[in-house]
């Protein structure tokens, strides 16, 4: 899968009513235990690896791919050997 530009990632997100992006930087094969958000979350992968798991399901994801999580969603993430660097939208919920 390509890559968008940021600015593209941004325009695509904000279209589908996320609230702007962040740049998420994770060292090498660092580790983050389940846990939940009270957003929901529609991300790429913009350099390196990782592997996101949400229940008994974990995906391999390489620059290009995307993922999408509803809030509340309890997963865990890996990242690999060369660090790992995503933009995430993020929409929360309406009060």
């Amino acid at each position: 899968m390509s890559l968008p530009t940021l600015p593209e990632f941004t325009e695509k997100t904000s279209a589908l009513g996320y609230d702007g992006v962040s740049i998420r930087t994770w060292e090498p094969n660092s580790v983050s235990q389940t846990h939940t958000h009270e957003f929901a979350v529609h991300a790429v992968v913009a350099q390196g690896e990782m592997w996101l798991t949400r229940g008994d399901d974990t995906q391999h994801l390489q620059v290009g791919d995307t993922f999408t999580m509803e809030p509340e969603t309890p997963h865990a993430e890996k990242y690999g050997s060369q660090g790992t660097i995503y933009w995430a939208a993020r929409r929360f919920p309406k009060i």
